[in-house]
């Protein structure tokens, strides 16, 4: 029995050898590098990644915006897919909803009986596509919000010194960085993608005027003309609605650049 204690010892010394060896790989995975597994842009500045955020947007062919946005008082629900060659989606205000569709330069309003007010068309209006004109004065207003690029050149801006929070967050199930504006956050906030291209996923706006979540970055979307049954033109201009001042927000205007992000609700 003697003969065989050196063995049982050297078992023993053996195991306790892996439990240890375990012990200390779990440790090092309790301190693992957050960026393991990421694009890298979580380890540059705040500036560089909203640069790389807004290069991303900027060459994307494609996305989709959803969220509110906010100005003079009203919120306004926006719900668009947006593309190089137009965009179709849905504006919506306390008063009012919006379908927007836009391809190629041809730009079509849907909206409520009610949008149209007192014009004699009102009450055959309600359900159609109607041609906006490039000479009506309701097309640059309502143009912006199918203009990918206009659209997010004014809502990607921030205002105030940029920093980045120091724990990432997640935007629905994807890994994200957020810079941060002016004191804690009010001059905006944008969450970055960590997860192949740095997209934006995420502006949170200043002043507390709206959030809009940015996806489905580069995907296709049926983008086609109404039917003609489905459409209405009358010409030149369109009927006179019931207040010139009943649509939505004017379109966004572009950023002013780092850290002087326009309204584009203004």
């Amino acid at each position: 029995m003697t003969a065989h204690l050196p063995a049982a010892r050297l078992r023993r010394a053996a195991f306790a050898g892996v439990l240890v060896a375990g012990l200390a790989v779990t440790g090092t995975g309790c301190g693992a590098d957050p960026d393991e597994g990421t694009n890298g842009v979580g380890k540059l500045s705040a500036a560089q990644i909203e640069g790389k955020a807004k290069a991303a947007a900027a060459a994307a062919s494609s996305v989709h915006l959803s969220g509110t946005l906010v100005s003079g008082g009203k919120t306004y629900a926006l719900d668009v897919r947006l593309g190089k060659d137009g965009g179709s989606g849905e504006v919506k205000s306390k008063e009012d909803t919006f379908q927007l569709l836009r391809v190629g330069e041809q730009l079509y309003l849907k909206a409520s009986a009610a949008f149209w007010g007192k014009s004699d068309s009102a009450g055959k209006l309600g359900d159609k596509y109607v041609k906006v004109p490039d000479s009506d004065p309701t097309y640059k207003q309502f143009r912006g919000f199918t203009d990918m690029h206009v659209l997010l050149d004014g809502l990607l801006g921030l205002d105030g010194k940029l920093a980045k929070t120091e724990e990432y967050t997640k935007v629905g199930t994807t890994r994200a960085v957020q810079v941060t504006a002016g004191d804690k956050g009010k001059g905006g906030k944008l969450s970055v993608s960590l997860e192949g291209t740095p997209y934006p996923l995420r502006m949170e706006r200043a002043g507390g005027a709206g959030a809009v979540d940015l996806s489905d970055w580069g995907k296709q979307f049926p983008l086609q003309a109404p039917a003609q049954d489905q459409t209405v033109d009358y010409g030149s201009q369109l009927p006179t609605t019931k207040d010139q001042s009943g649509g939505p927000a004017p379109a966004p205007s572009g950023s002013k650049g780092t850290g002087q992000g326009s309204d584009p609700t203004k």
